[in-house]
């Protein structure tokens, strides 16, 4: 089987590192997204996911654009009988998803219909869901609206931030995807049309998306904190400068104002519209992440100073 794989963000490794493994599969194209440049110094860096390419020795193919004439031409000419995608970052036309002669098949970080769209882990976390998983859909034209192959569901802990959510759905991707490819080989694959209830959606993050607002009650703050650490992380206002924080506890006492701080022994507590949260992992703008204990040490509160 002739395989095309379309990826850019390093949750599609583990599925890009299985088709490679995969007996009697042929990975004849990576398609990521251009070099781009990364860092403070902005040096431009090639996706995680070429290198390994480069590594195996597999074609990589970088379109700026890749709904334009020629784009569709490089992948048609492939001849891949299965395109797999997963975080690519761009919309696939028609003659894309038609290039394929078994299927077009897309690896989605959540349970569909539910969180359709960029930024489905995040939002699964701060909406406080207690499941998600990884669907495998054919692919359409529409936004993550495709019938669905197959869904494998995980148990959100209570501590999940937006990183290991991601890390764990990165894993189960290849187990999905192993049994999608198997019954697809066999002939029997089902396609199951989403319904057209419960649709949500989670649009692409931006930093601005991380910041907090304290007048939510703890427990939607606190899970916010965990659904935006690493990126963009949540955020608030300190002296005039901002304040990153990933970590934060809910408590119902002390009930303090939306956004006063207190310090503790143990950490930063900032009020909410209903208790408070407590910061243990923070880092000021231009300063590194450190323990809250030791940020308070330089940054010492003063009586009645508000966050934002």
């Amino acid at each position: 089987m002739r395989v095309a794989f379309f990826g850019t963000g390093d949750i599609g490794i583990p599925s890009f590192r299985w088709l490679l493994a995969a007996p009697g599969t042929e990975v004849v194209a990576l398609v990521t997204q251009p070099d781009k440049p990364v860092g403070r110094h902005q040096e431009i860096q090639p996706p995680e996911i070429k290198k390994i390419a480069l590594e195996r020795g597999v074609r990589v193919l970088q379109p700026v654009k890749m709904r334009v004439p020629e784009s569709v031409a490089e992948v048609q000419a492939l001849g891949a009988d299965l395109i797999v995608v997963m975080a690519y970052g761009q919309i696939l036309p028609k003659g894309v998803l038609d290039a394929a002669k078994l299927a077009c098949l897309n690896l989605h970080a959540s349970l569909l219909p539910r969180w359709r769209g960029a930024a489905p882990i995040q939002a699964a976390i701060g909406a406080g869901d207690e499941k998600t998983g990884v669907a495998v859909m054919f692919m359409d034209e529409g936004l993550d609206t495709g019938d669905v192959l197959l869904m494998r569901e995980i148990t959100i802990a209570p501590d999940e931030t937006g990183g290991t959510l991601h890390d764990r759905l990165a894993e189960l991707a290849p187990l999905a995807l192993a049994d999608a490819v198997a019954l697809l080989r066999q002939g029997c694959a089902p396609r199951t049309p989403q319904p057209g209830e419960s649709v949500t959606y989670a649009g692409k993050l931006t930093r601005e998306h991380g910041q907090l607002d304290f007048f939510a009650g703890r427990e939607t703050v606190a899970r916010k904190v965990r659904a935006m650490n690493p990126w963009p992380a949540a955020t608030t206002g300190f002296g005039g400068r901002r304040l990153k924080i990933f970590s934060a506890t809910p408590f119902a006492e002390p009930v303090l104002a939306p956004g006063l701080l207190r310090t503790r022994e143990d950490g930063l507590l900032i009020g909410t519209g209903d208790g408070c949260v407590l910061a243990t992992d923070v880092q000021l703008e231009g300063k590194k992440r450190m323990d809250a204990r030791e940020f308070l040490r330089g940054n010492p509160i003063t009586d009645g100073e508000i966050a934002g």
